[in-house]
């Protein structure tokens, strides 16, 4: 049997996951609703056999899965509604913006007893169950920390500027939209972090996010995480993630490309298929199905949501320039 879904927030995000549940044979994206019409239509062209719902209440009415694409401030609303009518629930992060409304969320999630899940990206994927396994094993050696380095040349990134919200210190910014996978990450494999100290550095237009972020994590045991990102200059993305032991470190590069090093040059590790971001998304709508059947999973729960969430915002309201 397939899974009837509906998709609700139809932005890039929305039309990438729609791409890859129309691939795959455990979904039908039946239902799809953005309140932009350009949106809609470009969701369209990748389900043509798809229905585009007369409002997002009709969208969730109409199906047993609702996947959230749409930005954090209406994904409460929402999200409630379709635990309300007996809906799994898949959520785009960050989980909102408000730590006490997040926190309200989770609770009521809990509450209502349907599967709950949020798409951090990488929770499934073969680099992350490879580093995972990794450190688990022992082959690390004793872990020493991660660092998280982030530069773009601009922000939001070109394919990102039809949401326009992005853009934006009320929902936006990096820090909310990438950096918070890579905390993710590292609370995975290291453990709970406790923010020690942050810098973040914001354009003179107060409505305007971030354009560097400094900051320093620990883990209970003390092992550090540090966060170096920064907007602008001509320069190529850079998104890397490095987990650090005494023997062995890994470098998750662009989300997805695992490599290894023992002191030297970190080597590529091939966890097998072509594409390792359409792996991954796979990976994560597999879990998504056995949380829907009630197996236990790897995709990231609220509550590790609601972690990252005050990680993010804390360091979003620490005092910078």
């Amino acid at each position: 049997m397939t899974v009837r879904t509906a998709i609700i927030g139809l932005g890039i995000m929305g039309r990438r996951m729609l791409e890859h549940m129309v691939a795959h044979e455990g979904y039908e994206p039946a239902l799809l609703w953005d309140p932009d019409a350009g949106a809609c239509a470009a969701a369209r062209d990748l389900a043509p056999g798809a229905e585009i719902a007369q409002s997002a209440e009709d969208a969730i009415a109409g199906a047993d899965l609702i996947y959230l694409a749409c930005p954090p401030v209406p994904r409460k609303a929402l999200a409630l509604a379709a635990a309300a009518a007996g809906n799994a629930v898949f959520l785009e992060k960050p989980l909102g913006v408000d730590i006490a409304e997040s926190e309200d969320l989770v609770a009521r999630l809990a509450a209502s007893g349907v599967p709950v899940a949020v798409n951090f990206t990488q929770a499934a994927s073969p680099a992350m169950r490879a580093v995972d396994e990794a450190a688990r094993r022992g082959a690390m050696g004793d872990l020493a920390g991660a660092d998280i380095v982030v530069t773009y040349g601009a922000w939001p990134r070109a394919w990102q500027k039809a949401a326009d919200w992005l853009r934006f210190r009320d929902e936006g910014g990096m820090t909310r939209e990438v950096i918070s996978h890579f905390l993710f990450v590292s609370e995975r494999i290291l453990g709970p972090l406790t923010l020690t100290w942050a810098h973040p550095s914001y354009p003179d237009d107060k409505a305007l996010c971030e354009t560097h972020m400094l900051a320093r994590l620990e883990t209970a045991e003390g092992l550090p995480v540090t966060v170096m990102a920064s907007v602008g200059g001509a320069q190529p993305d850079r998104q890397e993630l490095t987990l650090k032991g005494v023997r062995a470190s890994h470098r998750i590069s662009d989300f997805y490309v695992d490599a290894v090093s023992d002191g030297g040059a970190f080597r590529p590790v091939d966890h097998g298929g072509a594409d390792p971001r359409s792996g991954a998304i796979r990976a994560q709508l597999d879990e998504l199905l056995a949380m829907i059947d009630g197996r236990a999973g790897r995709l990231a729960t609220p509550q590790e949501a609601l972690r990252v969430q005050k990680l993010v915002e804390a360091m979003l309201a620490a005092k910078g320039g």
